[in-house]
């Protein structure tokens, strides 16, 4: 292993061990934040998530999927170098929001749906929120203000899709293949079955890092870090919360910053698609670095445009 790369992997030993040594001094707190973590999945994530995992594992193996897909086709190659079955993946996870897109691409890579040369920039296109959380939970819940919600999306969206068209004309590929369902429809028991094990994994990695950050919290008050510094590392560690403390102060600024955290990701989502990703050929360092590309544009598009509408 290199010197550059023993670093990271060195830092990450060292976090492993710092949370597990405050997991043991500190059990009834920590545990306390997990459980807040799995009833936040329970309340929030499992009801709007779970449907969605169903109903698109069961469609992309019916026959109405592949139709959607040559109308989609010719679009989606001019812009993006992807399938109709790429487009499709967009559109699904456009609309349900992540990892709902990342377990899609999951689905299609199985079923020899989507060629060697489109998976990556699929997934890095497929792998976005959706309009009900942007709009219903950080712009009325967490800004008061539904108008915040739309320009904060349509930035998400503005980020996403400007560098898959850059991906697009660097490599210059092109998908030349239709989606047709290469084996037999699934059964509503085996989309069930998967469904369930995909939502559980999100709800684990929720609790998880819900402790994480609230870890971050008690060594950033310990050591006197200044608050919008922590603000910045729990958002990077889990979007939700950064959100909510950037959404205390109504500012260009702060829905920048709040832009930059959905469409990153964090580590919490970045863990949920990749565990879809990684089995799917899907380098997770090359997608880290397209998702923080992805964050920058979508933040100084926010900037631009609540700069404009005089937020």
């Amino acid at each position: 292993m290199t010197r550059s790369r023993k670093f990271p992997s060195a830092l990450i030993s060292l976090a492993a061990v710092v949370a597990l040594i405050l997991f043991l001094i500190f059990p009834a707190r920590y545990a306390a934040s997990v459980k807040e973590g799995i009833a936040l999945w329970a309340v929030s994530v499992l009801p709007a998530t779970l449907p969605f995992l169903f109903l698109t594992a069961f469609l992309t193996r019916q026959a109405i999927f592949s139709r959607i897909a040559r109308c989609f086709s010719p679009i989606s190659q001019r812009l993006f170098g992807v399938s109709g079955a790429g487009a499709c993946c967009m559109l699904i996870s456009a609309v349900s929001g992540y990892p709902v897109g990342a377990r899609t691409v999951l689905d299609l890579t199985n079923a020899g749906c989507l060629d060697h040369g489109e998976r990556f920039r699929t997934a890095a296109l497929s792998t976005t929120t959706g309009p009900a959380f942007l709009i219903g939970a950080v712009g009325y819940g967490m800004f008061h203000n539904s108008a915040i919600g739309w320009l904060l999306f349509a930035s998400h969206l503005i980020g996403i899709y400007a560098v898959g068209i850059v991906m697009h004309l660097r490599t210059k590929h092109r998908a030349e293949r239709f989606y047709l369902p290469a084996s037999p429809p699934f059964s509503l028991s085996e989309a069930l079955s998967n469904s369930v094990l995909s939502v559980l994994c999100v709800g684990g990695a929720i609790a998880i890092f819900y402790a994480f950050g609230a870890m971050i919290a008690d060594i950033g008050a310990a050591c006197r870090v200044p608050t919008e510094i922590t603000a910045v590392l729990r958002g990077l560690l889990e979007m939700t919360t950064g959100c909510s403390l950037f959404s205390e102060t109504t500012t260009a600024l702060s829905l920048a910053f709040c832009s930059f955290f959905v469409t990153f990701g964090g580590l919490c989502v970045l863990v949920q698609q990749l565990a879809f990703l990684i089995p799917a050929g899907i380098s997770a360092p090359r997608f880290i670095l397209v998702k923080f590309l992805q964050g920058i544009v979508a933040a100084l598009g926010t900037f631009l445009l609540a700069t404009l509408a005089g937020i």
